[in-house]
């Protein structure tokens, strides 16, 4: 089986296609943006340039049988606000939509898009997202990768490529991005945390995890024309996050209390309120469809891969 990949040099990409290739029954092409080294072995390499609305992907998609889209646009730091959904919906729309319409050309047989809890909201309250949840985006961003899935699916209709969306919670490893990698810095630092008073439920994935499941989406027929929200499948606070990433880095976790509605006003007069709401907030995902349709299992349980994940961070700063 030949799977493109694009965002292969992310940070979920790079799991991904480690884990592909770790199996050995799965033949990688790695997309990237620019002409650049790349040391992953057993991965053949193609240059597709940004992902747009005017790309042509032909070469890239080859005798590909699989598209597993992992670019797109994210939140960048310090970026100005205006025109912000119109820079989203240029690369996560037109370019998935163009890349789509593609592969389908092309013969592909199933393009796996991995979407965004951020399409069903920032927060639970009361009950979990489940794929029939209705879409609540929170942000430009979320706005963007919902107007993705929902292109995907009408270009998928009616012909022989079969779509698959995938919908992660925030995805933490070592070397994780954006606020998770702002958390791993914070632990590591001995530096007092104000969240000893934060009583909520976090449903996260692994990197791991998520790429073994990425997996099954590849090869299990079961998969074809579906929705999945995953997770670990545990929930877990704030604050027991980050006594596992603290014990994983040998550390003492110097956590304080202080009333959420404290933290809550700090974070936007700082304009963090996205972290705030990572942190603090409850956000709960029910993965059962994955379980009972794919039978799948997540591999590793977050408790020990957040300790690995502290080890990891701490020797790759040494």
């Amino acid at each position: 089986m030949r799977v493109l990949v694009t965002g292969a040099t992310g940070f979920v990409g790079r799991g991904l296609i480690r884990s592909c290739t770790d199996v050995g029954c799965i033949d990688v092409v790695a997309a990237l943006r620019h002409p650049q080294s790349y040391n992953e072995p057993h991965v053949e390499v193609v240059v597709i340039g940004d992902i747009s609305g005017t790309g042509d992907f032909t070469r890239a998609l080859e005798s590909v049988d699989v598209v597993v889209h992992l670019a797109g646009r994210a939140h960048v730091t310090g970026e100005a606000l205006a025109d912000a959904l119109a820079k989203f919906r240029a690369v996560n729309v037109k370019g998935t939509t163009a890349l789509a319409k593609q592969a389908r050309d092309a013969g592909v047989t199933r393009f796996i898009l991995v979407s965004s809890i951020g399409v069903n909201g920032a927060q639970t309250i009361n009950k979990p997202f489940t794929e029939d949840s209705i879409p609540a985006p929170h942000a430009d961003y979320a706005v963007s990768k919902l107007e993705a899935e929902l292109a995907l699916r009408q270009i998928a209709d009616g012909s022989t490529m079969e779509w698959v969306i995938v919908r992660p919670p925030l995805v933490y490893g070592a070397q994780a991005p954006g606020n998770f990698g702002r958390l791993l810095k914070l632990v590591s630092s001995g530096l007092p945390l104000p969240v000893a008073s934060v009583e909520n439920s976090r449903s996260m994935i692994s990197l791991e995890n998520l790429a073994h499941f990425l997996r099954q989406c590849i090869t299990q027929p079961a998969a074809a024309n579906q929705l999945f929200l995953i997770s670990d499948g545990i929930t877990l606070s704030t604050p027991e996050i980050i006594a596992q990433l603290a014990l994983g880095m040998g550390v003492k976790p110097r956590l304080l209390p202080c009333p959420p509605v404290l933290l809550r006003w700090g974070a936007s007069l700082i304009g963090r309120q996205g972290m705030y709401k990572q942190l603090c907030e409850s956000l709960i995902i029910d993965s059962s469809k994955a379980y009972s349709l794919l039978e799948w299992v997540p591999p590793l349980r977050p408790e020990l891969t957040l300790q690995n994940c502290g080890r990891e961070f701490l020797a790759l700063r040494s």
